[in-house]
């Protein structure tokens, strides 16, 4: 199925030891913990913020999703060029100190202007994780073994998101988010200014943990020296004779994406402006839910995929379809529950079903394309997953709240109208790419 030229068919040495990859495994998905609690306490903060600076629905999500892609897309592309070329390990522990200290910025600002440019620099950060973080683990670990690290490794989005909101909360019941609070040397700061300055803290320290983490030999190199990447001519040619399985999948993978950014960013604000709930209560349940159903998901998921693989071709996707179809009900329907208990159920299932996907689909991603250009098709399903899923997510769905219903009220059948068309299409997408998936094998048959 993996597409590897010739001259990387060379022999193999043994993979590195079980422990070693799996600390590795462990400490990078520690660091997408820590991006996601830095990119999650926004959405918890979404009401206070706008009340402070005054701005709409519209202008938050932008907040939310255009300034943090913004420069991650202008980043991502040379990051992964570098990552194709030098150590990851070094590139990752770089961007976990620069996104650290942007989010500490973000508790510096004073103007809507402000808090946007410390979001571009918390992108510009988290830019250089992701691509290189995939690589690393696709020379970590084998094929059978990659779904289940990929698990691992996306347990992070859920134990971030629930960390920013448990943590958010319980600093919010302390010292609320709109109260005026004296630091000294600061001056008199927001509430919600604090929560982003603690926040920022433990990243430093998880960039020198990093360096606990070997970078690996880059596997089917033709040589134990240093590999050259792939020139982009190749890179190019790869993408365009297994287009449809790369389109299917990342351009499927990224309206899930969609579907779970544009939910997530507004879901505190759902539960606030639908059911009464205060930041405290939201961070108490709901971060609890992402906790326990979204790492659950994660790792469940990585278990099927890597099981499915061992005994069916395309496992690794197989497994993805089951969550894909799984959210079609659950995005459409949990925004117009009657009850908050109903509604939170339902986002819990949410959680459980979309961390199910990741292993599996990023496994299939990763073992269609050769190693010197893993890292550059991986900045292409970033950028795809962050201009689609990130941005257009978010504001999609505050659109639909300030144009089509005009009432911040009905934020819930907002999401619930985004999820109703993007949702399907998602699986439409993901079912094209495991099409392409199984022309792409029948083409290395033939050949």
């Amino acid at each position: 199925m993996t597409a590897t030229p010739a001259s990387e068919a060379a022999t193999e040495a043994p993979w590195p030891p079980a422990r070693e990859a799996w600390t590795a495994a462990f400490l990078l998905m520690l660091a997408y913990t820590l991006a996601f609690v830095d990119r999650q306490a926004l959405a918890l903060l979404v009401q206070p913020i706008k009340e402070d600076f005054g701005v709409s629905d519209t202008a938050m999500s932008l907040l939310y999703g255009l300034s943090f892609t913004l420069f991650y897309v202008l980043v991502g592309i040379p990051v992964a060029w570098v990552a194709d070329r030098s150590n990851r390990r070094n590139i990752i522990a770089a961007s976990i100190f620069i996104w650290s200290l942007a989010t500490a910025a973000c508790g510096m600002v004073r103007s809507f202007t402000g808090l946007f440019t410390a979001r571009i620099a918390v992108g510009v950060g988290e830019g250089g994780l992701s691509p290189s973080a995939y690589s690393i683990l696709a020379d970590y670990f084998p094929k059978e073994k990659l779904g289940l690290a990929m698990g691992v490794y996306n347990m992070g989005v859920y134990f971030g998101g629930a960390g920013a909101l448990i943590l958010g909360g319980l600093i919010a019941g302390a010292i609320p988010p709109n109260s005026d609070v004296l630091i000294p040397l600061l001056g008199t700061m927001k509430g919600w200014h604090i929560i982003f300055l603690l926040l920022g803290i433990p990243g430093a320290l998880l960039s020198l943990a990093m360096f606990l983490v070997r970078e690996p030999k880059r596997r089917g190199s033709v040589s134990d020296a240093q590999p050259a990447a792939a020139p982009m001519g190749h890179f190019f040619s790869q993408l365009r004779t297994h287009g449809r399985a790369y389109f299917g999948i990342i351009v499927g993978f990224s309206l899930m994406i969609f579907v779970g950014n544009g939910t997530g960013a507004w879901i505190p604000a759902f539960l606030e402006r639908s059911y009464g709930m205060n930041i405290s209560e939201i961070g108490a349940s709901y971060g609890w839910i992402v906790f326990f159903c979204g790492t659950g998901g994660a790792l469940s998921g990585g278990f099927v995929a890597s099981a499915l693989e061992k005994r069916t071709p395309y496992g690794n996707l197989k497994a993805a379809v089951i969550g894909f179809t799984a959210l079609i009900p659950l995005t459409i329907g949990f925004p117009l529950m009657p009850t908050a208990s109903l509604a939170l159920a339902g986002i819990g299932a949410m959680n459980f079903f979309a961390g199910f996907n990741f292993g599996g689909g990023l496994a299939a991603l990763q073992g269609l394309t050769p190693n010197r250009m893993r890292a550059m098709v991986s900045v292409v399903y970033m950028l795809s997953i962050n201009l689609i899923g990130s941005t257009l997510g978010p504001t999609a769905v505050a659109l639909v709240t300030d144009l089509v219903f005009g009432d911040p009220a009905r934020v819930g059948e907002s999401i619930s109208l985004v999820c109703a068309v993007a949702s399907p299409l998602a699986l439409v997408l993901l079912l094209v790419g495991m099409a392409g998936l199984k022309a792409s094998a029948r083409k290395e048959n033939v050949a």
